[in-house]
């Protein structure tokens, strides 16, 4: 254990993360889709996953809570509304753009906080070449479409994002004609190959080249057919409770899966590098620290994994180079320039190169002092981990952002603390 961490801030437990809510969302909407009833389990609701249940039901899903994690869908796509709000989730918003844009009236899509700050330009021109009429707010929620989306053959930028693209091929498999998608500059590309398995346990098939996630065909006027589905646990939130353990002790990550398609896997490759400690089971993993050194890493498909690799590079010795940067500008916060900013008040110095697409992270001892998480759920969690490295309490501003992921995320990282 490290005993550079102050004693009440080590750790020793196990512990289960919630649940995706990047499976959760597009299992959501394809039940909206599906006629009849899909049971969803293994479900957690935080934020983002209320604002797609609020959205399903808005299109015409009834849906029944029937335990802590445990809910059912009766499906069938009858817009109530002439407004659909998204929440804060990018996701939702680039999701279910395409999806209400199946109908023949117009519906506006409009969300809340920092999600207004984000771009959606990309979805217009695509939406226009399938026969959607589109308002948009100057490349900004809200937007106003009307269908019906009627497919055809249509090139969208994946260079930013790959939301939209999932909302195009859950959505496209009910249009009126077949459709070819042609995805240039596409990144995130294990969010797609998500989408892709999880549409087909709704019995909808679309067409690709194996491995390869460029060009789609997508029959048209398919049916979804209901399902019984248990949502995987969430890589992103494991990944901050690893970074935990390779920094403060020994954690336990149960009901994990180690085949998962979830970008966020490749932490494990980080951690790896940096010289933690990974013993793999069937449906755990444990991370224990040990002396920590620089490691570089490609996260230009995992970006949600910035807050913690900065967490775990402080905490090693050395310069540490994580490449995809230019993926953060356009999150909850531009997260390169918060994670700079919020570290440098510990005192631990980040170097952001946007012409090599890299950030460097000094490690180092970091210094007491109040920080802010600019109301982004993974900077909130980052800076909590790397707190676990000071005697002294820090302040997070504007903590209880975890809400729209993680909503235990501190009650979790209390249980795991040895207590004296």
């Amino acid at each position: 254990m490290d005993s550079s961490v102050p004693l009440g801030n080590r750790l020793k437990g196990e512990v289960v993360p919630p649940c995706s809510k990047s499976y959760a969302q597009r299992a959501l909407a394809a039940a909206l889709l599906a006629d009849g009833r899909t049971t969803l389990r293994g479900i957690e609701l935080c934020q983002d996953t209320r604002a797609a249940i609020s959205c399903i039901e808005t299109l015409g899903a009834r849906v029944d809570i029937i335990d802590d994690n445990t809910i059912t869908i009766d499906g069938g796509f009858r817009p109530r509304a002439e407004s659909l709000c998204v929440g804060e989730s990018g996701l939702a918003a680039r999701l279910f753009t395409p999806i209400a844009a199946l109908h023949s009236s117009p519906i506006t899509i409009e969300g809340v906080g920092t999600l207004l700050h984000r771009p959606m330009s990309m979805m217009v021109p695509p939406l226009r070449a399938l026969g959607v009429e589109v308002r948009d707010g100057g490349g900004r929620l809200p937007i106003e479409v009307c269908g019906p989306l009627r497919g055809g053959r249509v090139v969208v930028d994946g260079s930013m994002s790959s939301q939209f693209v999932t909302g195009l091929l859950i959505a496209l498999p009910r249009a009126e004609h077949d459709t070819t998608v042609v995805v240039e500059g596409a990144v995130s590309t294990p969010y797609i190959e998500m989408t892709v398995s999880t549409i087909e346990r709704f019995g909808v098939e679309i067409m690709h080249q194996s491995g390869d996630y460029t060009e789609f065909y997508i029959e048209g006027s398919q049916r979804f057919t209901p399902a019984d589905y248990t949502i995987e646990s969430d890589w992103s939130a494991a990944a901050m409770m690893m970074v935990a353990g390779a920094i403060a002790g020994e954690v336990t990550v149960r009901n994990i899966s180690m085949l998962s398609k979830q970008a966020d896997i490749a932490v494990c490759r980080a951690l790896e590098r940096a010289g933690a400690s990974l013993i793999i089971e069937h449906d755990r993993i444990t991370v224990a620290s040990r002396e920590l050194h620089a490691f570089e890493f490609d996260a230009t498909n995992s970006p949600d994994l910035f807050p913690a690799l900065v967490a775990l590079a402080a905490a090693a010795d050395g310069v540490s180079v994580i490449r995809g940067l230019k993926r953060l500008s356009h999150k909850e916060s531009d997260r390169g320039e918060v994670l700079r900013e919020e570290y440098a008040k510990l005192g631990i110095e980040i170097e952001l190169d946007y012409d090599e697409d890299l950030m460097r992270v000094v490690g180092g001892t970091p210094a007491a002092a109040d920080v802010d998480s600019h109301d982004d759920h993974r900077i909130a969690m980052s800076l909590a981990v790397t707190a676990l490295r000071l005697a002294e309490p820090v302040a997070i501003g504007h903590a209880e952002c975890v809400m729209k992921s993680y909503p235990s995320f501190f009650d979790d990282l209390d249980s795991l603390k040895i207590k004296q």
